[in-house]
């Protein structure tokens, strides 16, 4: 999957500082590249990044090249987004869902 502008890839490796350490609400997408409904998701999770830049960072995750994070994070099914802010998680959406839907979310927690 091509990471798009305004979004980064985020590894087990990366996790702590770009995610937790953040100033910023972070959103990390959890996919994987045999996942259908992860790959009609990822347009939608470009233009929230888009929509957002500035005021949200966006990350995507594998889950197979970097299973730990999901695992620490209880992630089960994919596509799944986390929605983190002050290190914690507050939003968690699960499955394929519309554009408003991720708004509503990060709505709560942007300024």
């Amino acid at each position: 999957m091509a990471i798009t502008q305004g979004v980064f890839e985020v590894t087990d490796g990366n996790f702590d500082q770009l995610v937790l350490k953040s100033d910023q609400p972070v959103m990390i997408d959890f996919w994987a590249a045999w996942c259908g409904p992860c790959k009609a998701l990822s347009p939608v999770v470009d233009e929230v990044a888009a929509a957002y830049e500035g005021k949200v960072k966006v990350g995507k995750m594998d889950v197979d090249s970097s299973p730990a994070t999901p695992q620490r994070y209880g992630v089960r099914g994919i596509p799944t987004l986390l929605i983190f802010k002050n290190g914690q998680v507050q939003e968690q959406i699960v499955g394929y869902v519309k554009r408003e839907v991720i708004e509503k979310a990060l709505n709560k927690h942007v300024g």
